[in-house]
């Protein structure tokens, strides 16, 4: 049984957010509202297992489930459900689970369409070792802080000619200077000495360029965090060969998508990596970052280690730092005791059986 010693690794991993746009409101007691997005595939499966696991720890929250896909607004521009975003824009924040991405298809990925509705601007994935889950690095502490919401996923696209397509790489100094200020904020705020921006300003001198300003120039106010500036392709190398050297990573949208993936793969996967999205207005919305595994969808075989961990950062963000730990540390401690694991995580366990050992675990802890 894991005890108090997890703590300081519950919060090494699941860091407070700092937004420059809008202050992160403090818990006060009582039941929070929050918004949850089951998602599709095994989300509602998974969603699930969390809110058990929740009313297992006793956790204040309240539920309010909202069903999320792409519709057609007046004009016929793809928005999403108004019963969704009216209960994002009421509660502030929200839990979500994986949602299908459509490949070439007629409608965009509802995904972006939340970071756009929101104006999620800064994606958070802390990378950390979990110990007794075997991955092919050990002791992994690296955060990856992805501009969210404009380079290469602007979704600008358009035909010059028959079999020649251009898409549009949107920077602009604004939302790179929010990233910027976010990064450091949160390093500060969560003890990390170092931070490196990734780029590729050598090809895209004006693009990646602006970018690489911006954050020379929070850089100069934040004397206390060591900065470095690297090139994307040696942040790949240097990451394999050499990860210590590295603790907080800044990039654009394109390249945080990429290398906060290649990060998980360091600790053992998707499955085990968590994501927290923060946006204008105080909303934040936080998530698993997997897939919808639609081919074992309602077997009961899903992971739901990464949507719990997503909800636990949510609590963090809550300031609900005794239940965060608590719930961080029965999952920690199962992992680690190996008897009840789903077969990702190298067991033969059903998620029900993974969440029923997670919530004894729990209420040992009491």
């Amino acid at each position: 049984m894991a005890g108090p010693a997890c703590i300081p690794k519950v919060s090494r991993l699941l860091g407070a957010f700092s937004n420059p746009k809008q202050v992160t409101r403090g818990f006060a007691g009582g039941v929070q509202t929050m918004t949850l997005i089951p998602g599709d595939g095994t989300g509602p499966e998974i969603s699930a297992s969390v809110m058990k696991i929740f009313d297992a720890a006793k956790a204040p929250v309240q539920w309010e489930e909202r069903n999320m896909s792409a519709i057609k607004g007046p004009g016929g521009k793809w928005m999403i459900p108004p019963e969704a975003k009216e209960s994002m824009d009421k509660n502030k924040t929200g839990l979500k689970g994986p949602l299908k991405t459509p490949i070439a298809a007629g409608h965009p990925s509802v995904n972006l369409l939340l970071r756009k509705t929101f104006d999620l601007y800064a994606n958070v994935r802390p990378c950390v070792s979990i110990e007794g889950y075997k991955s092919p690095y050990t002791d992994v502490n690296i955060v990856t802080i992805r501009e969210n919401t404009e380079g290469e996923y602007s979704g600008i696209e358009h035909v010059i000619v028959d079999g020649v397509v251009q898409s549009i790489k949107l920077i602009t100094e604004e939302a790179s200077n929010c990233i910027a200020e976010f990064a450091f904020k949160y390093a500060r705020n969560n003890h990390h000495s170092n931070m490196t921006a990734a780029h590729k300003a050598s090809i895209m001198r004006m693009s990646d360029g602006l970018f690489l300003q911006k954050c020379r120039e929070v850089a100069e106010n934040c004397k206390d965090t060591k900065f470095n500036e690297m090139y994307l392709d040696t942040v790949c190398l240097n990451v394999v060969q050499d990860l210590s050297q590295f603790d907080v990573l800044v990039m654009p949208n394109l390249y945080g998508d990429i290398l906060s993936d290649l990060c998980a793969g360091l600790i053992g996967g998707l499955g085990v990596t968590l994501s927290g999205n923060v946006g204008a207005n105080g909303i934040a919305i936080f998530e698993s970052v997997h897939g919808t595994a639609p081919d074992i969808a309602g077997k009961d075989m899903a992971n739901p280690t990464a949507l719990l961990m997503g909800a636990v950062m949510m609590l963090r963000h809550m300031r609900m730092h005794d239940y965060a730990a608590k719930i961080a540390t029965a999952c920690f401690a199962t992992i680690k005791d190996g008897k009840s694991l789903t077969k990702d995580l190298g067991g033969n366990a059903k998620c029900s059986d993974f969440t029923d050992e997670i919530c004894c675990q729990v209420k040992d802890l009491d």
